[in-house]
């Protein structure tokens, strides 16, 4: 296992070239100190763990690694099902240049006005978004802001390894960025 950057992480999902609907995601509260935990996983991929917090509110910090090369029967029952989530997350790209961006818009307001004035539900507009905007990772998530959902605890524990040498560089990472303290 490779720790790495967690933008690096995040580029991985982006450059999987798998059905981007099908990714899934459990995150919250770190169980220890500041920052936040993720988990995104899809099955034709693997399970990623990310570590992160926010510098500031324009830069974000953090670690991730891979934590498994697929999601077997153990770990499938840990990540959201279409529904059950508390939410959604998607993945975005920035549009490579001015004409890219343009037609994201028109595609968007195309989105938007359709569903409009058909009844629609907000699962199908959402998909329907992420769609217009080309994500390339997207589904449901579990994600709790100020605690953890119950699956972090069993994939912490799973991973237990991984957790651990995380937890060591990500607390690296936070020394580096916060002081504490007066001078």
């Amino acid at each position: 296992m490779r720790v790495r950057d967690w933008q690096d992480i995040m580029e991985d999902v982006v450059d999987s070239g798998v059905d981007p609907d099908g990714w899934r995601a459990v995150g919250g509260d770190r169980a220890s100190g500041i920052g936040e935990d993720l988990y995104i996983g899809h099955p034709g991929v693997g399970v990623f763990q990310l570590k992160t917090y926010a510098k500031n509110p324009f830069e974000v910090q953090g670690v991730g690694a891979q934590v498994a090369r697929r999601i077997d029967d153990e770990l499938d029952p840990l990540f959201p099902g279409q529904g059950e989530a508390q939410g959604q997350f998607g993945v975005q790209q920035p549009p490579e240049d001015e004409d890219e961006a343009e037609q994201k818009v028109k595609d968007l307001q195309t989105v938007v006005e359709t569903h409009a004035e058909a009844p629609t539900s907000p699962g199908a507009l959402f998909e329907d978004i992420m769609d217009a905007l080309d994500s390339p990772a997207y589904g449901p998530m579990d994600f709790e802001q100020r605690d953890r959902p119950d699956p972090m605890d069993e994939l912490t524990d799973t991973f237990e390894e991984a957790e651990e040498l995380l937890d060591a560089e990500f607390e690296d990472v936070i020394d580096e960025d916060v002081r504490r303290g007066f001078h």
